[in-house]
C-alpha cells in the first residue's frame, strides 16, 4: 500500500455505528471543520454538526471533532488505562505510536517525544480515511469508466483492426502470388525460347557438320583410291584434281564449342524471384554451429593494418608502413586481404561495413589466387578466379575477369552484404539497409572460395558472418 493510503495505527479507538448519531442541529452555524461521507460517494466537507455540501443527498455518517468520552473507550465500552501509572489514556504519541497517560509525559518514557491530545489524534485518522475513501471512490468512478467506454471501445476497435489487418494480409499475399505467377509464366517462356533457340543452333551445327563430315570422307575416299589404283603417270597426271580436293578439305576448318551451344543461365534469373529468396533466407533461422569469420592475419597487404579482433582493414599512407616477413599467402603490391574459414558447401551469408571509404573491394576469390606481383592474376576482379563488387571514384560495379558491371544506386552504400550459396552456385550482393540485391552472379564454382576484401581509402570492418543452410 502507498503512502497515500497508509494509515496510522489506532490502537483503542474504535468507530461504532451507535457512535456516530445525527446530529439534530443541522441549521447551526457551524463550529468546527470536518468532513462527511455520502452514500454515493460525491465530494463533501463537514462541520460538527453541519452539513456543507451543493448535492441534497442524505448523509449516512457525520464524523464530529468534538469527541466525546467514548475515545477513550475500549471496543467494549470500558476505559483504558495506564498500564504504567493507572491513568487515563488520552494522549497519543507519535514517536512510540501508540496511547499514553499525561504521567507517561511528565516523567514516563515519552519526555520529549511528539505528544498530542487523543480527540487531536483521532480526527487526524478520522480525516485520513476519508480522504482514502474519496480517493478510492473516485478511483472506482476512473475504472468504472475505463470499463465502461475504453474497454467497450476497444472491443469494438479489435474486430474492426482485425478485420483490417486479415485483408490487408490476403491483399499482400494476392499481390505477391499474382506476381509470382506473372514471373513464372514469363520465366518459362524465355527458358523455353532458350532452350528452342540452343536446339536449333545445335541441329543447324549437326547438319553442317554432317554435311562436312560427308565431303570431308568423299574427298579423302577419292584420295585414298588414287593413291592406291593410280600409276605414277596417273598420279602426275591428276595433279591438279588432287591439289583442289586437299585444298577442300583443309577449307573445312576444326568444329568448336561455343557458348551459342550452351543454355544461358541468365534467362531463369528473376530480380523477383532472388529478392524473395534471399529475404527468405537471409531472415530465416541459422544452421546449427556457430562460424566466425575474421581477415587472416598472413594474407593482409603490408599497405594494410589488421585490428587485434582481427575484423576491421586500415589503408596506410606511405610514413606508417612496414616490411613485414615473407609469407607465400601475403599480397605483396595490391591492398588485398582474405579470411577464414573457406567456404565449399551450404550457404553463407556476411556483412562488410565500408563506412565513408572512397575506395574499396568486398567480394570472394579462389584459395588458390595469387598473392604475388602486381599483375592482374593477384588483383581483386581482374581475374578468373575473384569476383569482387567495386567501389571507385563514386562509381559502383561489379567486377570479374577485368570486366566490369556498372551499378546504380539511390545513395552511397555504408554497408555490403554477401549472400553465397555453394548448392545453387550464385553469388549474390545486396544492400542490408534495404535489403534490395545490386548483382546476382552464376558460376560454377570449382574449388573452395575465401572472402576477400580490398581498401585504399580508411576503413572496412567485417560485421558479421551467418551459416544460414548446411
Amino acid at each position: 500500500m502507498s503512502a497515500e493510503y497508509r494509515l496510522c495505527e489506532l490502537e483503542t479507538v474504535s468507530l461504532h455505528v451507535s457512535d456516530l448519531k445525527s446530529d439534530p442541529g443541522l441549521d447551526d452555524p457551524p463550529k468546527e471543520v470536518g468532513k462527511t461521507l455520502f452514500e454515493d460517494g460525491g465530494m463533501f466537507s463537514y462541520t460538527n454538526g453541519t452539513v456543507n455540501r451543493e448535492s441534497s443527498t442524505k448523509p449516512v455518517q457525520t464524523v464530529k471533532n468534538n469527541v466525546s468520552d467514548a475515545n477513550s473507550l475500549s471496543a467494549f465500552g470500558e476505559p483504558k488505562v495506564c498500564s504504567d501509572h493507572g491513568c487515563e489514556l488520552k494522549l497519543y504519541c507519535s514517536t512510540e505510536g501508540k496511547m499514553i497517560c499525561s504521567q507517561c509525559v511528565s516523567d514516563g518514557f515519552c519526555q520529549g517525544h511528539a505528544v498530542t491530545e487523543l480527540v487531536t489524534r483521532a480526527a487526524a485518522v478520522r480525516n485520513q480515511l476519508v480522504d482514502v475513501c474519496e480517493k478510492m471512490q473516485l478511483q472506482a468512478l476512473r475504472i468504472e469508466r475505463f470499463i465502461d467506454r475504453t474497454l467497450t471501445a476497444r472491443e469494438k476497435a479489435v474486430q474492426v483492426d482485425a478485420n483490417s489487418a486479415r485483408e490487408r494480409v490476403l491483399s499482400q499475399v494476392n499481390a505477391v502470388r499474382e506476381a509470382l505467377e506473372d514471373e513464372e509464366q514469363h520465366l518459362l517462356e524465355a527458358i523455353q525460347r532458350e532452350e528452342e533457340r540452343v536446339e536449333q543452333c545445335l541441329l543447324t551445327q549437326r547438319a553442317h557438320w554432317t554435311q562436312t563430315l560427308e565431303k570431308l570422307s568423299n574427298a579423302r575416299t577419292s584420295l585414298v583410291h588414287k593413291l592406291t589404283h593410280s600409276t605414277d603417270v596417273m598420279l602426275v597426271n591428276a595433279n591438279q584434281e588432287i591439289y583442289d580436293r586437299v585444298e577442300d578439305a583443309e577449307g573445312v576448318g576444326e568444329p568448336r564449342d561455343t557458348e551459342q551451344l550452351r543454355m544461358n543461365s541468365e534467362c531463369s534469373i528473376s530480380k523477383l524471384l532472388v529478392g524473395l529468396w534471399a529475404s527468405a533466407i537471409l531472415l530465416g533461422p541459422s544452421a546449427p554451429g556457430s562460424t566466425k569469420l575474421q581477415f587472416e592475419r598472413r594474407t593482409v597487404s603490408p599497405l594494410l593494418s589488421l585490428s587485434d579482433d582481427q575484423r576491421t582493414l586500415t589503408f596506410l599512407p606511405k610514413r606508417q608502413r612496414q616490411t613485414p616477413p615473407y609469407d607465400p599467402a601475403r599480397f605483396d603490391s595490391w591492398p588485398n586481404a582474405l579470411c577464414s574459414p573457406p567456404m565449399s558447401s551450404g550457404t553463407y551469408s556476411w556483412v562488410v561495413d565500408v563506412g565513408t571509404s572512397a575506395a574499396f573491394k568486398v567480394g570472394v576469390c579462389c584459395a588458390s589466387m595469387e598473392r604475388k606481383g602486381s599483375g592482374n592474376d593477384a588483383r581483386l576482379g581482374y581475374n578468373a578466379k575473384s569476383w569482387v563488387l567495386s567501389h571507385y571514384d563514386g562509381d559502383l560495379s561489379f567486377c570479374h575477369n577485368g570486366c566490369n558491371v556498372g551499378i546504380s544506386v539511390v545513395k552511397k552504400l555504408k554497408r555490403v552484404g554477401l549472400l553465397l550459396d555453394w548448392p545453387g552456385q550464385m553469388l549474390l550482393f545486396y544492400d542490408p539497409e534495404s535489403m534490395s540485391v545490386l548483382h546476382v552472379v552464376k558460376h560454377a564454382f570449382s574449388e573452395p572460395l575465401l572472402a576477400a576484401c580490398a581498401v585504399a581509402d580508411q576503413s572496412v570492418s567485417l560485421v558479421n558472418l551467418k551459416r544460414v543452410k548446411e
